[in-house]
């Protein structure tokens, strides 16, 4: 990391050690304590919930600090995972230092870090989520000979007492200023704490959704965050969601990542962009086209997008979001710039054009390489994903893009350059594949291609076997119909599911 970078990071660890994070070693770790008199010690670390975990240690002396920082705790795996038994269910937590940062929101200095699980015989979890995840990211190194890297843009809804002044117009939120988009001042300092604890941001902005109902406004807002390596992008978007309902908790505030909140309103999406990456460069284009080795990746997508919703999209609302003819995909398709596909690849600063001149002539003419920048993005995920569990689903249907005979040749079957949608597409719809309408669809999806998830030991078996069991159970196979036309049945189901995630 060059030094302006260090000089201008937010994390308070990253600016007192003037190291990046994956140098830190213990001792780092303990001299930050030392220095900014750290009180206490914060593990945390993913259940089967897909949220966040918390162990909190006092620091006795230093000698207690060494072995809380070395060999972690014993946790009780049966009570965070369905698939643990009781009668083996002890589990090790393990520190990594590279993810410490100073909590934002306790009154005793705190200090902040990601943990991995470790079992009995001190090997990695093979079914923890975060394992997973890095298993899944050994395997695309090893069989493509790049790296992956990826982004999540956080959709959210902050629901507020409805003021009745300068009211927003009813779904139009995009982009929106103050004082028609009431809540900015809350998520800009969201990213403030989020870009402190480590969390690299691109951008935050408010969202399409907004709406009164019962005294309250509901608006939809959107944290994105800038590519890097998978594993770093899971953490980051865990911290994220966790920042963003502590602080809402704190403000008097309630947040909601739920997928769908009520009929007609715009539904909350997490959405993924992945980069392929090799030596620093970006693979991504070739002579200011996508290139060949994006297309395969996407054919692996194309092919196991319907057993991903088992990870990206976990309770019943999901399947109320996708649905046809809004923004939300329901055909397994790809296109450029185009909001109603599966796979979009936005636009890429491509061509060549020095736009800040024109917009600036007094700007000396530069052309910067910005094929970093481009990426391609799935749009069917959403707050109800466990994090690592999709970016590890995402991770290896790229890499079986590199495993089939028949990549481009996919690639080209399901691309589509206009709106799906489309009445003169009629013909062309009906030869796609369609997601699952359901958890127990999902479920079923996932049975079939369980297989290519499983290869290269990557999702365990037992991980396979509960998160079908987990689906399975909603048995939800007809209720997007059952409960059309009921308001009161959907509300229901909503306020059951609204803190997913």
């Amino acid at each position: 990391m060059a030094n302006n970078e260090l000089l201008m990071n937010a994390n308070e660890v990253v600016a007192f050690l003037q190291k990046p994070s994956s140098e830190w070693t213990k001792d780092d770790i303990v001299r930050f304590i030392r220095e900014n008199e750290i009180k206490m010690v914060n593990l945390m670390y993913p259940g089967g919930d897909g949220k966040l975990k918390t162990l909190n240690f006092v620091i006795n002396n230093l000698d207690y600090l060494d072995t809380i920082l070395t060999c972690g705790e014993r946790v009780d795996g049966s009570s965070l995972f369905s698939f643990i038994q009781a009668g083996s269910s002890d589990l090790y937590v393990v520190p990594r230092y590279s993810s410490a940062f100073v909590d934002p929101f306790a009154e005793i200095p705190t200090l902040c870090l990601l943990a991995s699980y470790f079992d009995k015989d001190g090997n990695p979890l093979e079914s923890s989520p975060e394992y997973t995840l890095a298993k899944a990211a050994k395997a695309f190194r090893e069989v493509t000979g790049m790296e992956f890297h990826a982004m999540g843009e956080l959709e959210y809804y902050v629901i507020t007492p409805d003021e009745e002044v300068f009211p927003a117009v009813d779904q139009r939120g995009y982009h929106e200023s103050m004082p028609y988009a009431k809540t900015n001042d809350f998520r800009t300092l969201c990213m403030s704490y989020i870009a402190k604890a480590g969390g690299q941001i691109k951008y935050g902005h408010s969202e399409v959704g907004n709406f009164s109902q019962d005294g309250l406004v509901y608006e939809q807002n959107e944290i994105e965050f800038l590519p890097v390596p998978v594993e770093k992008a899971a953490d980051e978007l865990m911290i994220a969601k966790w920042i963003i309902r502590n602080l809402a908790y704190q403000m008097g505030m309630n947040v909601t990542f739920a997928p769908k909140i009520t009929t007609g309103k715009a539904g909350s999406g997490m959405h993924i962009h992945m980069r392929l990456m090799k030596d620093g460069r970006s693979m991504m284009l070739d002579g200011g086209r996508l290139s060949d080795t994006a297309r395969t990746a996407i054919a692996g997508l194309m092919e196991l997008a319907a057993g991903i919703t088992a990870f990206g999209n976990k309770n019943p609302t999901s399947y109320f979001r996708l649905v046809p003819h809004q923004e939300a995909p329901t055909n397994i398709c790809w296109g450029d710039r185009n909001r109603s596909v599966l796979v979009r690849v936005p636009l890429g600063w491509a061509a060549g054009i020095d736009m800040c001149h024109k917009a600036n002539p007094q700007q000396p003419t530069e052309l910067p390489d910005t094929s970093l920048k481009q990426t391609f993005e799935v749009r069917s995920p959403d707050g109800s994903a466990d994090v690592y569990q999709l970016l590890a689903g995402l991770c290896v249907a790229c890499r079986h893009g590199f495993e089939l005979s028949n990549a481009l040749r996919i690639a080209e079957q399901t691309y589509v350059d206009v709106n799906i949608h489309d009445a003169a597409n009629a013909g062309r719809l009906a030869a796609l594949g369609q997601l699952p309408d359901s958890c127990a669809a999902s479920a079923d999806c996932l049975e079939r291609q369980r297989a290519v998830f499983e290869k290269h030991g990557v999702f365990s078996p037992a991980m396979i076997d509960g998160i079908i069991a987990q689906l399975r159970a909603f048995d939800d196979a007809t209720l997007r119909k059952d409960i059309e036309g009921h308001p009161a049945e959907l509300k229901a189901l909503v306020d059951r599911y609204f803190h997913c995630g």
